[in-house]
């Protein structure tokens, strides 16, 4: 391999914008889920305090 080669190489690898588009695509699939995650987590909140007062009620006792 010769100086020019590993030069037109190197310019090649810089212009290519096919690495960028795997990166950007990966940020976006994280974000999405770490917004259902945080969904599912306060969802699952709320679904176990509403399923305790509906026991509370059914047992007639306050909790």
């Amino acid at each position: 391999m010769n100086l020019q080669s590993i030069k037109t190489s190197v310019l090649k690898f810089i212009k290519d914008e096919e690495g960028l588009t795997i990166v950007e695509y990966a940020v976006a699939g994280g974000l999405i889920t770490l917004g259902a995650v945080a969904a599912f987590v306060t969802l699952g909140g709320n679904v176990a305090t509403a399923i305790t007062s509906l026991g509370c009620a059914v047992k007639g006792t306050t909790c």
